[in-house]
C-alpha cells in the first residue's frame, strides 16, 4: 500500500520541551527530511526590526494583534515556500502552535479570554490556506500547572513580566487545541528520555521519503 508522505511535519509545544532536540533527531532519520528552522530564518528582516528595540516591549505592549498575526502568517507561508520538492520540511513550530502563541499573546494583551482570543486571531487568518502538516504537540505533562512549573525550571532564571502570565496562558490554549483534535499526534514528555519521545514521534509519522535508497 503506497503511503502519501506530507509535505510537511512540525513539532510544537511550548518553551524547554525539547523541540530542538527532537528536530535534529528526525533530521538524522533520512535525507528525505529537509529542516526548515523557525519563521525568522525564512523572513529575518521584520523580526530584526522589532527585536532591535525592546522586543518584549514590542510583542506584549505595542503592537497589535493583527500586526503580529500577520507576521507570523506571512513568515510561515515564506517557511512553507523554501521546501524543496520530494523533501518533507520539518517545520520548528507548525501553523497550529503558531496560532497558539498569537491567541495567548492576544489573551495577556488585550484581557480577552481564550475564547475570545481564539475568535479574534480566527478572524485575521480569514479564509486563507496553508499547506497541510503532519503536527506533533510536545507536552511536558498534560496537567498545565505541573507543565508550566517543568518548563520554567528548565529556563535556567526565572521568567519575570508578562511572560509568565504569557506562559500560563499558552499552555492552557495548547491543551485546548490538543483537546479539540488540532494535532496529529499528542506526545506526554513527562518522565520519558529524549530517545524515548523521539521513538513516540516517530511513530506517529509515516516512513520518511528516501532519497538515496533507505532510511538511516
Amino acid at each position: 500500500m503506497h503511503t502519501v508522505q506530507p509535505e510537511f511535519v512540525s513539532l510544537n509545544g511550548p518553551d524547554n520541551v525539547g523541540k530542538t532536540t527532537q528536530l535534529r533527531l528526525l533530521a538524522q532519520r533520512c535525507p528525505g527530511f529537509q529542516p526548515l528552522g523557525a519563521i525568522h530564518d525564512h523572513d529575518p528582516e521584520p523580526w530584526a526590526r522589532v527585536a532591535a528595540g525592546d522586543y518584549a516591549q514590542w510583542w506584549f505592549e505595542t503592537s497589535t494583534t493583527v500586526e503580529l498575526t500577520e507576521m507570523l502568517l506571512v513568515s510561515h507561508a515564506k517557511r512553507t515556500a523554501a521546501r524543496e520538492e520530494g523533501h518533507t520540511g520539518l517545520l520548528d513550530r507548525g501553523l497550529p502552535m503558531l496560532l497558539a502563541v498569537a491567541t495567548a499573546t492576544c489573551v495577556v494583551k488585550d484581557g480577552l479570554t481564550v475564547r475570545e482570543a481564539i475568535e479574534t486571531v480566527a478572524g485575521i487568518v480569514g479564509s486563507r490556506t496553508f499547506p497541510p502538516e503532519t503536527s506533533v504537540l510536545l507536552f511536558p505533562s498534560l496537567d498545565g500547572e505541573r507543565s508550566y512549573a517543568i518548563t520554567s525550571s528548565r529556563e535556567g532564571r526565572a521568567w519575570t513580566g508578562v511572560y509568565p502570565a504569557y506562559q500560563r496562558t499558552l499552555h492552557a490554549v495548547l491543551l485546548q487545541q490538543a483537546d479539540q483534535g488540532l494535532y496529529t499526534a499528542v506526545v506526554n514528555c513527562e518522565d520519558r528520555s529524549p530517545d524515548d519521545i523521539h521513538a513516540h514521534v516517530a511513530a506517529h509519522l509515516p516512513a520518511p521519503p528516501l532519497t538515496d535508497g533507505n532510511p538511516r
